[in-house]
C-alpha cells in the first residue's frame, strides 16, 4: 500500500483530485457538474454539523491525502492536523502550506502531459494546520481527544479497519463528530477478505455501524451518498460514489 501511493502518477492524480480547477479536469470541454467536483471540500461542508462549532475547536484529518479537507477544516476550528501515510502526500500538502501552490503534471494520453499549477485559496489562514506522516493502525497515544475526526475514503484501504474504529473513541471527545466517507471499494492487496466490513452483516455500511456503536460508543447522526471523480487522463476517469456520514461520540 505504501509505495502505491508514493508514485508520482498517484501525487498527481491527487493534486488534480484535491486541488484542479474544472478547466484542468476537464480538457476536453466535458462537464460532469458540481455535484462531483472539490470533494474533499464537499467532505467537510456537507459533513459538518456546523450549529455546534465554535471556531476554537480541534480537528484531525485522518488519511487527509494531499490536504485539501484539512485545509477546509481550517474555515471551521482552531487547530487542524492532517495525518497520512504517505510521505510523498504529506510532502506535497506542507508544500501548499508554505508556497500556496504546487506544481502539477496533467496526463493528457501516454506520455503527454501538461505542466501547470494547482492553488490553494487564499482566504485559508494555514497558520492553524499541520501535516505529519502517520499510520492510521498505529496511532501516537498523544493523538486524541478532538472535536472533530475526518476520516474520507480510508476505512476500506486498511488492512484491519476494526483496529481503527475500535480507536475512534479515543480520538473524538465526548460529543464530538466523526465524518467518514467510504466507497466500500474491498481490494484483497489493501485489506484481507476476512477483514471486510461485510462479513457477517448485510452489507459494509451495517458493519460499520455495528462496529462504531459496539466498539465507539457513538450513535450514528446523518448519511448520505458522496459522489466523486479522479480523472486518470483527458479520456478516462474514475467515477465512485462513497457512503457518507456522520456520527457524534456518545
Amino acid at each position: 500500500m505504501h509505495s502505491f501511493y508514493e508514485s508520482k502518477e498517484q501525487l498527481n492524480q491527487y493534486l488534480l483530485f484535491h486541488f484542479g480547477s474544472k478547466k484542468q479536469l476537464f480538457k476536453n470541454e466535458l462537464d460532469f457538474g458540481n455535484d462531483i467536483s472539490n470533494f474533499p471540500r464537499r467532505c467537510v461542508l456537507q459533513g459538518l454539523d456546523k450549529s455546534s462549532l465554535d471556531g476554537n475547536g480541534r480537528a484531525l484529518d485522518l488519511g487527509c491525502s494531499v490536504g485539501g479537507s484539512s485545509f477546509e477544516l481550517s474555515h471551521f476550528f482552531k487547530i487542524v492536523h492532517g495525518l497520512d501515510y504517505s510521505e510523498s502526500f504529506i510532502n506535497a500538502a506542507n508544500y501548499l502550506k508554505e508556497n500556496k501552490e504546487h506544481p502539477v503534471e496533467i496526463l493528457i494520453e501516454g506520455n503527454d502531459f501538461l505542466k501547470e499549477k494547482v492553488y490553494l485559496d487564499e482566504s485559508i489562514n494555514t497558520d492553524k494546520i499541520s501535516f505529519s506522516v502517520g499510520d492510521a493502525m498505529c496511532l501516537s497515544n498523544n493523538i486524541l481527544g478532538y472535536d472533530c475526526v475526518l476520516a474520507c475514503n480510508l476505512i476500506c484501504r486498511l488492512p484491519d479497519p476494526i483496529v481503527l474504529i475500535k480507536n475512534f473513541s479515543h480520538l473524538v471527545k465526548s460529543n464530538g463528530q466523526l465524518i467518514i466517507t467510504t466507497p466500500f471499494t474491498w481490494l484483497k492487496e489493501f485489506t484481507p477478505p476476512n477483514n471486510w466490513l461485510n462479513k457477517n452483516h448485510k452489507d459494509s455500511f451495517s458493519g460499520l455501524k455495528f462496529a462504531l456503536e459496539e466498539y465507539g460508543g457513538f450513535t450514528l447522526d446523518y448519511s448520505w451518498d458522496i459522489p466523486f471523480l479522479i480523472r486518470e487522463h483527458s479520456r478516462k476517469y474514475q467515477y465512485s460514489i462513497a457512503k457518507a456520514s456522520r456520527w457524534i461520540k456518545k
